[in-house]
């Protein structure tokens, strides 16, 4: 991978396995808009990033400071770490071999856990369109303008002022009960996040789940996309029917990594089945 600075754009070449498409709108993050021009716009991590791919497979991450990508950037889009070879380690299986080939690119954001958390509870018998209009309201209604229309994830302190009736303005409906329940705990530091964050898999599933309104479903999220455990191994209607591939369990190629290989099957699952 290399990095250079070209005019007030961060541009980087040599990483493999990052379609852009793919990455930021599967279904993972629900704050990144496509652009007309193919590029992506988004905030994350209190940042406004506009990334592009050029045609020689160059990520641009445009009016972006070597301070931002070096201390944010880098780590969010997990570009140290070698998808290639997880690729063709996760390629022993038969489903996922084809898979890869023909969705080459998929790669799991290393989202902050409050946002992560919080996006999972929106997302709730919730489809994706929706998703993002509620997450897009609250971020206008509470968050910080970082850029002409741009707002950032509000932080647990601002929305543990909030009631349920504000919740249900932006479209929350019965979620509303949880982010308020979920915010007060998070703020007066009944939930801690980054305690969560450096348990084992099980004991940080475990304090989720103990979390008014998280469930087995929202906790293998949040902990795969927003804590980092990568052999969290989220299961929706979709991945039920994946399931059905594997009667035995999932390959010893998935260890470790069963996230990212959920990934690729929750993608294949809503483009075939």
């Amino acid at each position: 991978m290399n990095i250079k600075t070209v005019k007030n754009d961060i541009v980087v070449s040599g990483v493999k396995c990052l379609d852009l498409d793919l990455t930021l709108d599967c279904g993972q993050a629900f704050r990144w808009e496509k652009q007309d021009d193919g590029s992506y716009s988004g905030v994350a991590g209190g940042y406004f990033l506009n990334i592009a791919k050029a045609q020689n497979g160059d990520l641009i991450f445009h009016n972006t400071t070597e301070d931002s990508f070096d201390s944010f950037f880098r780590n969010y889009f997990d570009l140290d770490k070698n998808y290639e070879k997880i690729c063709e380690t996760l390629k022993q299986d038969d489903l996922l071999s084809s898979t890869i080939d023909e969705y080459y690119g998929i790669r799991i954001l290393n989202q902050e856990p409050w946002e992560a958390l919080c996006s999972f509870v929106i997302s709730q018998q919730n489809n994706i369109k929706r998703i993002k209009l509620i997450i897009s309201r609250l971020c206008r209604a509470y968050g910080d303008e970082v850029a002409n229309g741009w707002y950032t994830f509000p932080t647990a302190e601002r929305l543990a002022t909030l009631c349920e009736d504000d919740f249900n303005a932006l479209g929350c409906g019965y979620r509303s009960k949880y982010l308020v329940r979920l915010a007060q705990g998070v703020a007066s530091g009944e939930i801690d996040l980054q305690k969560i964050k450096s348990l084992p898999l099980e004991e940080a599933r475990k304090e989720l789940l103990n979390i008014y309104g998280v469930g087995i479903k929202v906790a293998n999220c949040a902990l795969l996309f927003g804590f980092q455990f990568y052999s969290a191994f989220p299961v929706d209607v979709w991945m039920k029917r994946v399931m059905e591939y594997y009667p035995n369990g999932l390959p010893e190629c998935f260890d470790g990594i069963e996230g990212i290989a959920q990934q690729y099957l929750f993608h294949w699952a809503r483009q075939n089945l």
